[in-house]
């Protein structure tokens, strides 16, 4: 089926229907998705947690089209991507798709600018150097285009890797542990940046994070643990985030 604006502007942005994902064979299988069913809304900003293991960050790889459900499907709009080539796929995610790494994934020789043309030179396509500059200014960077990496801050490098997922404005943004490798100042920044996104632009962002204080910056928390869903939170606060998992790490779900 033909993608248009309308699959991804209206209903879900992005589902996932009984997803499974297997790694290895035989006795060394590890089952980290067992039959998830969820679905994002466009103007949304969801928080996936769970323990180590628990297949949060496998769930989030399925949902951005860059891992394979073993079985089950994933749909971006009214497009099953799960299935689609790679080729094709590639494309798709260019467009629809950014993506927010805890360790920035930023290189070290290229300027801000390059840094965040870098997607889309690798497509093919043309700079934007209006697009980049709005970008920038978004994130609070405006006039640092000529800027390398080691010359910010940890807490600007991860502003630069905003920019570069916001710089196509695509619909759907996916963050894993976006404020990991941050103080909790900083933290909160990028949080809140995050949340300005779907304030502002109606997109989708989803994220995975361990911190219920992160968590709280969300409009719903999903819990995972063993590779399926066990508990939805919604309007969560820090305090309820850290109740239910505590509850997780007691047996009590």
């Amino acid at each position: 089926m033909a993608e248009t604006a309308t699959d991804i502007g209206t209903g879900t942005t992005a589902r996932a229907e009984d997803l499974h994902r297997e790694y290895g064979r035989g006795a060394a299988t590890v089952r980290a998705l067992r039959g998830v069913s969820v679905a994002f809304a466009p103007g949304t900003f969801t928080a996936v947690m769970g323990p180590s293991g628990s297949g949060k960050t496998t769930l989030l790889q399925c949902l951005a089209g860059m891992d394979r459900p073993t079985r089950g499907s994933v749909w971006w709009g009214g497009t099953e991507v799960s299935r689609l080539p790679e080729r094709r796929l590639a494309a798709l995610r260019r467009t629809r798709v950014g993506f927010v790494f805890q360790a920035f994934n930023l290189m070290p020789a290229m300027t801000v600018a390059q840094n965040i043309e870098l997607p889309g030179r690798l497509a093919g396509e043309r700079p934007d150097r209006g697009r980049v500059q709005d970008a920038l200014a978004r994130v609070g960077l405006a006039g640092r285009e000529r800027y390398r990496p080691g010359q910010l801050s940890g807490g600007q490098q991860q502003r630069v890797a905003i920019a570069r997922a916001l710089v196509s404005r695509p619909p759907m943004l996916f963050a894993d542990e976006p404020t990991g490798a941050l103080d909790r100042a900083t933290g909160h920044e990028i949080l809140a940046l995050l949340r300005a996104g779907v304030d502002m632009d109606g997109g989708t962002c989803v994220m995975v994070t361990h911190d219920p204080v992160a968590a709280g910056y969300a409009d719903r928390v999903l819990l995972l643990a063993d590779g399926v869903v066990v508990d939805e939170l919604d309007r969560p606060t820090a305090a309820q985030v850290g109740e239910l998992l505590s509850r997780l790490g007691e047996g009590g779900l």
